[in-house]
């Protein structure tokens, strides 16, 4: 690995160098940016995949659909049709990306829209939805948008600032680039990380002056889909996991903590499973005993109830440590001011 790193350090000083031309020229002005009466919040990161922005985009949801019309806007990974689209009922994973369809069909009444460029996608969804607040889905380095609020989110096993850029590391761009974050969620952290773990933690993350937050994944009490059950009931099952998401570790031990028995079937993040990969699923399934169930994750879902009937998934949520979420409720506060301001036709 050293070696690799060392043959890697020269593209890796070359990528650093253009992304902060880049920055630079956004940061002057050189480089436009588009800002929107309608709020908007970013959630992204610096690192590439595996942070846990799918749930903490739906804690935002949580947060704020009941008070505000909601929107998200995503790029939509991986989909085959191209520019704006709002989501409807028609759309399967392949048309919109799974991200943006586990939004859409988890949650009523909000807006859930996919546009490579944020601009042009803020645009469309103000002109015909009009929202009053809009959530940004992976676009930290979408800087042609001039966010309200930035979320910025690193794993607690893999923080960005023990982190290399690429293609040594896995970081998009400079460590500085966390100083345009207005907080940092420390994420997919023990339900058990102790205090001192957590200062030390801050402590590494002083240099950009930025409130700290640490979150956790929690897994359903219920598993949801053609099976239905209590999550504990698992055990009782031998189970074909399948997996297509950038980091499965977690869901692995926080099934072997339930003393499930499992075969892994683990591919790519946000893959699309070809017919041939799907039979070879089928006849899997088809050797393993009678008391079976095939599992995976939620945004795995979207991709596979489509082409295989029996398929059951195992929902998770994000939940802040120590019951600090402050900074996050304060945001509720300010976009209800602007929501009354907007009202009486304060802009």
């Amino acid at each position: 690995m050293k070696v690799l790193r060392f043959i890697l350090f020269p593209f890796a000083i070359l990528y650093d160098f253009v992304t902060r031309i880049r920055n630079f020229f956004f940061n002057t002005g050189i480089f436009y940016q588009t800002s929107f009466k309608t709020p908007v919040i970013v959630v992204g990161n610096l690192s590439v995949g595996g942070t846990g922005k799918t749930p903490q985009i739906e804690y935002l949801i949580r947060l704020l659909k009941n008070n505000f019309k909601t929107a998200v806007l995503s790029r939509g990974y991986n989909r085959e049709t191209k520019g704006f689209v709002l989501l409807n009922k028609n759309h399967v994973a392949i048309d919109v990306g799974d991200e943006p369809l586990q939004y859409f069909q988890k949650f009523k009444n909000i807006d859930v829209a996919v546009c490579a460029n944020r601009v042009i996608g803020i645009t469309n969804l103000i002109k015909n939805n009009i929202p009053e607040v809009i959530l940004l889905d992976d676009a930290f380095q979408h800087r042609k948008v001039k966010g309200s609020f930035y979320i910025l989110l690193t794993k607690f096993d893999d923080l960005f600032m023990d982190d290399f850029l690429l293609p040594m590391g896995r970081l998009r761009e400079s460590r500085e680039g966390a100083k345009r974050t207005d907080v940092i969620l420390v994420t997919k952290c023990p339900v058990d990380l102790t205090k001192e773990s957590q200062k030390l933690i801050k402590q590494k993350l002083l240099k950009f002056n930025k409130e700290v937050f640490f979150t956790s994944i929690s897994y359903a009490e219920s598993v949801l889909g053609a099976t239905e059950m209590l999550t504990s009931d698992l055990k009782n099952f031998e189970v074909l996991l399948i997996t297509g998401i950038a980091n499965p570790a977690p869901l692995l031990n926080y099934l072997k903590s339930l003393n499930v028995q499992f075969q892994h079937l683990k591919y790519a993040d946000h893959h699309y499973f070809s017919d041939k990969e799907i039979e070879e699923v089928k006849n899997k399934f088809d050797t393993m005993k009678s008391s079976k169930i095939i599992l995976t994750t939620e945004k795995d879902y979207v991709r596979l109830v489509n082409k295989i009937k029996n398929v059951s998934y195992l929902p998770i949520e994000t939940s802040f440590l120590n019951n600090d979420m402050k900074k996050l409720l304060s945001i509720e506060e300010q976009l209800q001011h602007i929501k009354i301001y907007n009202q009486i036709g304060g802009y």
